[in-house]
């Protein structure tokens, strides 16, 4: 991964760039932004840089030992951590191959579809007290090329207390031309004296047309095809990803909606009763992701309503159903359903009790759907 594969971010490519140049680069950074923002890419291509000896300009030279030895992920002085499940696991070490097979596909997968990869029972990854004294011995070590020593932390919040209070030490007192780059879309989550002696980098979500231009390119998929898929990924590459390949799901997604809304319109309590079952009993990210949906269809009914079809970005599905529905999604309703949808996106997050929350937003829908 070099800084010209990586999708968007120019100023921040920019800036990184600007910081490597200057030779004050910080020893501790916490990318802070979604996966399918691209921090993993940044980060790669951030310490491919760094280990790079004949860095160009705009980024490094691609034929430098250093650099073919980053293309297969093997340089000894690019470390990469990453959440294991600990029955399998309890270092990252150990699972370094399948890890490296994912990300030599493409660097661009969330913490679930790494879960997904390592764990068919999809139980969930940490990063453990063992990790933590494999983080410290390797660091400890003397970077084997004489320059910089990378440490590349994917989803740092999921770090235990024990895992993170050894790594706070290090990074205390780090080692001369030792870099900890930490990767997180959830901040909060990291004990708050590892963020304050980290620099925080904001990785921003990306533009549509960059998305879409992605999927064009790289996936073969055409362009209308691409501009919808982008549209309801709002700024993540890894939800546009996941969409195109498992269009089953989003189908599944797209008769929820359609679900709730008709139950909601009807104010059939029994069926919003039966529809919150059936929401409660997907794994934790397919609810996310099925929350994703319905405001990206919400938003969508919108655009048609005050902009005309042109401005839509539909499949001829949803926009089959989008087309009588979206009346019912106006000014009056609108913010009312994003805050709700929002809200729950939060708490699912948090581990909420599901069948609650999904009774809720189906009742809370059925008051919504009627200030229109």
């Amino acid at each position: 991964m070099f800084f010209k594969d990586v999708v968007g971010q120019k100023d921040l490519i920019a800036h990184l760039l600007a910081e490597a140049k200057s030779g004050k680069v910080a020893h501790g950074q916490l990318f802070i932004g979604n996966e399918g923002h691209g921090t993993l890419a940044l980060a790669i291509a951030f310490g491919r840089y760094l280990l790079c000896e004949n860095p160009g300009i705009h980024d490094a030279c691609g034929q430098c030992s250093s650099c073919l030895q980053v293309s297969e992920l093997q340089h000894p002085d690019l470390h990469m951590v990453f959440p294991v499940i600990q029955s399998i696991s309890k270092i990252s070490e150990n699972l370094y191959q399948q890890w490296r097979e994912l990300v030599l596909e493409s660097p661009y997968f969330s913490l679930f579809d790494w879960t997904k990869f390592m764990d068919d029972k999809e139980r969930t990854p940490i990063i453990g007290s063992e990790e933590s004294k494999e983080i410290v011995r390797k660091i400890s070590l003397k970077s084997f090329q004489g320059g910089y020593k990378i440490m590349i932390i994917f989803a740092a919040d999921q770090l235990n207390d024990h895992a993170s209070n050894k790594i706070l030490k290090i990074l205390e007192e780090p080692p001369l031309q030792t870099v900890f780059i930490l990767l997180s879309s959830n901040p909060q989550s990291i004990l708050t004296t590892i963020r304050s002696r980290t620099q925080s980098v904001h990785v921003t979500r990306l533009q549509a047309f960059e998305i879409s231009k992605y999927l064009q390119k790289q996936c073969n998929m055409e362009a209308n095809v691409a501009d919808g898929v982008a549209s309801f990924a709002d700024g993540d590459l890894c939800a546009a990803l996941t969409v195109m390949k498992d269009g089953e799901s989003t189908a599944i997604y797209r008769e929820l909606f359609i679900k709730l809304m008709r139950s909601s319109y009807k104010k059939d309590v029994l069926e919003m009763m039966n529809w919150a079952d059936e929401v409660s009993g997907l794994t934790k990210e397919r609810q996310k992701m099925f929350v994703l949906y319905a405001l990206h269809m919400l938003r969508q009914s919108l655009m048609l309503n005050y902009l005309g079809s042109d401005h839509v970005r539909l499949t001829a599905p949803e926009f089959e159903f989008i087309s009588k529905f979206s009346p019912y999604i106006t000014g009056n309703n609108i913010r009312l359903y994003i805050e709700e949808l929002d809200a729950s996106y939060y708490h699912i997050g948090r581990n909420a009790n599901s069948k609650i929350l999904f009774t809720q937003m189906s009742f809370q829908s059925m008051r919504f759907i009627h200030r229109a």
